[in-house]
């Protein structure tokens, strides 16, 4: 390689270094200020009285994010 070119690469080398960080610091202010002023999402409740059955609640239960339900009957003494 000729000195020419190793300081061709070195150019080269700055520039996409330098511009990979300034994307990298625009995409990270944008994600910082998407969140800004937003409220934490509240987790919702793994069960919900959805009926009652006589004196019994009918629960909805679930142990997962996904629409994957149980039901079962609580009944107090």
């Amino acid at each position: 390689m000729n000195s020419d070119d190793k300081v061709a690469l070195k150019e080269f080398m700055r520039g996409a270094t330098f511009t990979i960080g300034i994307v990298g610091l625009f995409i990270l202010i944008v994600a910082l200020i998407s969140n800004w002023g937003e409220e934490p999402s509240k987790p919702q409740p793994n069960f919900e009285v959805v009926d009652k059955y006589k004196n019994c609640d009918l629960v909805r239960w679930s142990d997962s994010g996904l629409a994957e339900y149980k039901y079962f009957l609580y009944c107090p003494k």
